[in-house]
C-alpha cells in the first residue's frame, strides 16, 4: 500500500469569520489548515508551532499581518508569508513585500490567484530547502574534515587553509599530478562562506581559442557557430570561487586577458564591447613550475605575481607516507559501498608495501590502486597478492612475477606451465583476472590454458 503523503501546513490569520471560514474551506480540501482569529492568536500560535506558508490579513486588531509577518521572519527557516489586503491599501502591501513576504492578494480574493500564489510560494520553499541540502552535502564532502592526513605537513595546510579561506585574495596551489589540488581548491571555497558557486575550469583540456570563451563568454555572431550569446565560466561564479586547473596550459592572449581580470574585475564578451564586472574569487592550479616557464618566456612574469599571492604547496604522497594507512581505509570504504563488498581492512604485509611503494601518480595511484583491490577481492581482508605486479616489483624486484620451481624439470615446458599456473590461481585466491595478470598473459589466454590441461578451478 503506498504511504500517503503529508499535506503541507498552512497558518491562516483572519479577524473576519466570513473570509476566514470561505478561505478555509478552499484550502483544506488540499491542505493541512490551522485557523486564528486574530493577529496575536496568530502569532502565538506561530510561535509554538512550525508551518510551510503563513497566510494573514494585514488590518487586524492587536497585532496586524506586518507584526505575523515580523515573527514569522524570525524562524529559521522563515516559511513563506502571503498576506492579504482591502482594497485601498495596495501600497501598505507593496510595502509587505520590500519588508520580506511572499506575496499578496486583494479582497474580494480571487480564487484561482490566491491558488496560484500558495503553490508557487511552496515550491519556493521546497526549492529553497533542497538547496540548502545540497550545501550541506558539499560542505561534508569538501570541508576540511574531508582532507585526510595526519602528517605535520598537512596539518600546516589545513591551518593555512582555515586562515586564508575568508580572504578574497588569489590563490596558487601547486603540487605534482594527482595531489589532490581541486579537493583543496573546493575546501577554500567551503571554508569562504562566498554564497556563489564553486566553478572548476581544467584548462588544459581545452584548445585556446575555445579556452577564451569557455572564460569569458561569447556573443552571437563572434566566430562560427556561435549562434547565440553564451555566458562564460567568470560570469557564472560571480559571487563563488572560479577554479583555473592547469593554470600554466593557457597561452599568452588568454594571459593578457586573466591578468586584467586580477587587476581590474572587468572582462568583455569574445566579440563583445560590454564591460561586465565579476565578484569571482580566483583560485589556480598547476603541477608546472610557474617560476622556469616565466624565465623562458612561456608564462607572463606579471600574471605569475598576480596569481602568486599566497601559494599552498601540496606534498607528493612519497613525502608523506604516515597518510597511506588512512587515505588507504578511506577509499576502501568508499569502494567497498560502491561494489557492494564488505572489505574490512588491509594485510599488514600489502600495506608493507604500499608504504614502501613511491607512488608516483600520488593519491590518484593509490586510490586506482585500491578500488581494483577491491573490485578484485574475494576475501574481507585486501591481501598482496592483489596489488598490481608493477608496484609488488618495484617494492621487491622478483615478487611482481611468478618463478619456476627448482624442483621441476626446466626441459618440460608443459609441466612447467601447467605447475605456474596451479601457483598463480593459489596465489591470487582462485581470481583468473588477477592470476592472468600475475603470468603476464590475457584472461582469455588463461582460460584457454585451463582446458587445454584439464585444469578445474
Amino acid at each position: 500500500m503506498e504511504k500517503e503523503k503529508l499535506k503541507k501546513t498552512i497558518l491562516l490569520i483572519e479577524d473576519d469569520r466570513n473570509t476566514r471560514n470561505g478561505v478555509f474551506k478552499l484550502l483544506n480540501k488540499k491542505y493541512d489548515v490551522t485557523v486564528a482569529e486574530d493577529g496575536i492568536r496568530g502569532i502565538n500560535v506561530l510561535q509554538r508551532n512550525s508551518f510551510d506558508l503563513i497566510l494573514s490579513d494585514i488590518q487586524m486588531p492587536g497585532a496586524t499581518g506586518m507584526d505575523v509577518l515580523a515573527e514569522s521572519m524570525k524562524m529559521n527557516p522563515a516559511p513563506p508569508c502571503v498576506l492579504i489586503t482591502a482594497y485601498g491599501s495596495i501600497e501598505t502591501a507593496v510595502g509587505a513585500i520590500k519588508a520580506g513576504a511572499y506575496d499578496f492578494v486583494s479582497k474580494p480574493i480571487d480564487v484561482s490567484r490566491l491558488e496560484l500564489i500558495i503553490e508557487r510560494a511552496l515550491e519556493s520553499k521546497e526549492l529553497k530547502e533542497e538547496n540548502t541540502r545540497l550545501k550541506k552535502q558539499l560542505n561534508e564532502k569538501f570541508g576540511v574534515e574531508n582532507i585526510i592526513g595526519k602528517s605535520s605537513k598537512m596539518a600546516e595546510i589545513i591551518e593555512f587553509l582555515k586562515q586564508i579561506a575568508p580572504a578574497r585574495s588569489t590563490i596558487l596551489i601547486t603540487g605534482e599530478s594527482g595531489t589532490g589540488k581541486e579537493l583543496i581548491a573546493q575546501s577554500i571555497h567551503t571554508l569562504s562562506g562566498r554564497k556563489g558557486p564553486f566553478v572548476p575550469v581544467h584548462c588544459a583540456a581545452l584548445p585556446s581559442n575555445l579556452l577564451e570563451s569557455e572564460l569569458f563568454g561569447h556573443e552571437r555572431g563572434a566566430f562560427t557557430g556561435a549562434s547565440e550569446r553564451r555566458k562564460g565560466r567568470f560570469e557564472l561564479a560571480d559571487g563563488g570561487t572560479i577554479f583555473l586547473d592547469e593554470i600554466g596550459e593557457i597561452d599568452q592572449v588568454v594571459q593578457v586577458k586573466l591578468l586584467r581580470i586580477l587587476e581590474t574585475r572587468i572582462f568583455e564578451r569574445v566579440g563583445g564591447s560590454e564591460s561586465i564586472q565579476t565578484d569571482s574569487r580566483i583560485v589556480a592550479a598547476t603541477n608546472r613550475n610557474l617560476q622556469e616557464m616565466v624565465q623562458k618566456g612561456e608564462f607572463r612574469e606579471d600574471l605569475y605575481f598576480r596569481l602568486n599571492v599566497l601559494n599552498i604547496e601540496l606534498p607528493p604522497l612519497r613525502q608523506r607516507k604516515d597518510d597511506v594507512p588512512l587515505l588507504s581505509k578511506s577509499f576502501i570504504d568508499f569502494y567497498s559501498r560502491e561494489n557492494g563488498k564488505k572489505i574490512e581492512g588491509i594485510s599488514a604485509e600489502a600495506m608493507n608495501f604500499m608504504q614502501s611503494y613511491d607512488w608516483p601518480g600520488n593519491i590518484r595511484e593509490l586510490r586506482n590502486c585500491i578500488e581494483r583491490m577491491v573490485v578484485l577481492s574475494r576475501e574481507s581482508i585486501l591481501q598482496v597478492s592483489l596489488l598490481p605486479a608493477s608496484i609488488r616489483e618495484k617494492v621487491m624486484p622478483g615478487s611482481g612475477k611468478i618463478q619456476i620451481l627448482k624442483s621441476i624439470d626446466a626441459l618440460d615446458i608443459e609441466s612447467n606451465e601447467k605447475k605456474l599456473i596451479l601457483k598463480a590461481l593459489d596465489e591470487t585466491h582462485n581470481n583468473k583476472t588477477a592470476a592472468a595478470d600475475k603470468l603476464g598473459i590475457s584472461r582469455r589466454t588463461l582460460h584457454r590454458k585451463l582446458n587445454e590441461y584439464g585444469i578445474n578451478h
